[in-house]
């Protein structure tokens, strides 16, 4: 009964989280309409709410074309597997009724992030195109310098709430939210997550002015719908870890999903707003700012818990 209760819950947790997607690529169309002093779209049903479904139903039933030259079998697999991880990353959400509240959460979205820089990479490859190789090769040099610091800053807060469970986040901010805490970390691990899952200023996986859209520019219905629907589970997910590490982690509370909804509002903000950085300027900023910063504060807070543990005893 427990395994059957686990898959149900699951499978409601996905079903939910693809209805979010929906509605966020809608969101993203009517933010960035206004932005622009436009619309957005509003012809279909009721301010074109069901747009997205429109949009998905259109991409399902068009025909799938493929390369000749292409690796048919890895051109193919690519975004079922992108999805899949997007989807499986999600099963560490912090569940008050322990449903997989396991305790190396943390550690599992590690190896998911980068199971999935492998899909950007096949997907790129095997469509047997100069323009899709080179965008998916910037995709896994950005999404790799990118997971280095943001894996120091989760080893940062590991240390500092001595646990790997997301549960944790919970209980230690209780009286006080991390971000008055930890402001500078805050801001790199949101730009790190803007890298993470290239989008703009960062969104050199998909340059269209130079690359003709990047590592996808073969892929046509269903699987361009996978990659689309795999890129905004993980813009999501994201926000949602935004929130549980610095925004209070308050999982029974509406306010908790209130800020989650913000935070990916700020995903689409800066996509109205910033223009693409240089690739260049991309790798500084890794390996020059944000590898420095994050590495000093890992020495910070272990210096901390050194002199918390001295104390104690």
């Amino acid at each position: 009964m427990d395994i059957l209760l686990n898959f149900i819950s699951s499978l409601l947790l996905i079903i939910c989280l693809l209805v979010g997607v929906a509605f966020l690529t809608l969101l993203e169309r009517k933010v960035l309409g206004y932005i622009q002093i436009r619309k957005g779209p509003n012809k279909v049903g009721f301010c074109g709410i069901p747009q997205p479904f429109c949009d998905a139903i259109k991409l399902f039933t068009k025909e799938q074309t493929y390369p000749i030259v292409s690796n048919y079998l890895s051109y193919y697999i690519a975004p079922i597997i992108s999805l899949f991880l997007s989807l499986l990353i999600w099963m560490i959400y912090p569940y008050m009724t322990n449903m997989f509240n396991f305790n190396l959460g943390l550690l599992f979205f590690l190896c998911c992030t980068s199971m999935g820089v492998y899909t950007v990479l096949v997907a790129g490859w095997s469509s047997n195109s100069n323009y899709a190789l080179l965008g998916g090769l910037r995709a896994v040099a950005q999404t790799i310098s990118y997971e280095v610091s943001m894996a120091l800053l989760l080893l940062s807060f590991i240390i500092l709430i001595g646990s790997f469970n997301l549960l944790d986040f919970y209980y230690y901010q209780l009286n006080i939210w991390f971000f008055m805490l930890t402001f500078p970390l805050m801001l790199v691990w949101l730009s790190s997550s803007l890298a993470e899952t290239n989008r703009t200023p960062f969104d050199f996986a998909e340059g269209e002015s130079e690359l003709v859209s990047g590592f996808n520019v073969e892929y046509s219905s269903g699987g361009f719908a996978l990659i689309f629907l795999a890129e905004y589970a993980s813009i999501l997910f994201m926000s949602m870890l935004f929130s549980v590490m610095f925004l209070g982690s308050d999982l029974f509370s509406m306010y908790f999903y209130i800020k989650l909804v913000f935070v990916s509002f700020i995903f689409i903000w800066v996509r109205g707003t910033l223009p693409r950085y240089r690739y260049d300027k991309l790798m500084y900023l890794a390996w020059k700012c944000y590898l420095p910063l994050s590495l000093n504060y890992l020495m910070f807070f272990m210096g901390l818990k050194i002199i918390f543990y001295s104390l104690l005893l």
